[in-house]
């Protein structure tokens, strides 16, 4: 089985309160659409949730949020070829894996693209507070060029998508704070995606990074709910 839900920030309570009710295993798929929190401190916390998180009977599947390191900027992960795309692991913490952009999964014999990344509106305030912020946040030029190779190779037609952030026309404005300089927000990805979406043959699009859950049609977005996956 495969499920979704959103961003979690180091916080999997209702991932606990899932795997006791229906009683999981590790076949259960539970994609986290970014901002996991599991690859944000860098340090001995991240290892202590991840100790907790390895006790999961269930596989997560992480995608890249704007609140965490990618992988692959962590010597401890190591690429690996799993449900058909290639994705970061470490050895101690097997059911924890995190999709590399542009990768596309066989997902129940549905293929699958991620492309992970956001801006953070608070950016600015995390540099001053000496709180983590990441500056490979967003996909840079390799993985713009990389998505859009391997969506050509596809002939731009997939079953689903996984991103943390929404194609710039699908985003839920009316949750945008007031206080906020909208002017000062960098919109790259979200136009990007808006790009792909337009081109794009797709069954459904799956968001996280609103933190609201909202059912757009082809689009949904998600936070503490969990959906089955074409739900």
């Amino acid at each position: 089985m495969v499920v979704l839900t959103g961003d979690t920030h180091g916080d999997f309570e209702r991932i606990f309160e899932f795997c006791e009710e229906y009683e999981t295993t590790t076949n259960y798929i539970m994609i986290i659409l970014g901002d996991a929190g599991i690859n944000y401190h860098l340090d001995d916390r991240d290892v202590q949730l991840k100790d907790e998180l390895a006790q999961l009977p269930m596989t997560l599947f992480c995608i890249h949020g704007n609140h965490e390191e990618r992988p692959f900027m962590i010597s401890t992960y190591e690429e690996e070829e799993w449900h058909g795309g290639i994705v970061y692991v470490e050895s101690e913490f097997l059911n924890i894996i995190f999709a590399k952009d542009g990768e596309i999964y066989d997902l129940d014999g549905k293929r699958a693209i991620v492309i992970g990344g956001a801006y953070s509106i608070d950016k600015y305030s995390r540099i001053s507070n000496n709180s983590p912020w990441f500056e490979t946040e967003q996909p840079d030029e390799e993985i713009i060029k990389y998505v859009e190779q391997q969506l050509a190779r596809c002939r731009w037609e997939v079953d689903y998508v996984f991103t943390h952030t929404a194609p710039l026309k699908y985003e839920p404005t009316d949750l945008f704070l007031d206080n906020i300089d909208k002017r000062l927000i960098d919109k790259t990805t979200e136009k990007w995606l808006d790009s792909i979406e337009y081109r794009l043959s797709y069954l459904r699009w799956y968001c996280g990074h609103y933190h609201i859950d909202r059912d757009m049609g082809k689009i949904m977005l998600l936070f503490q709910e969990i959906v089955d996956l074409d739900d």
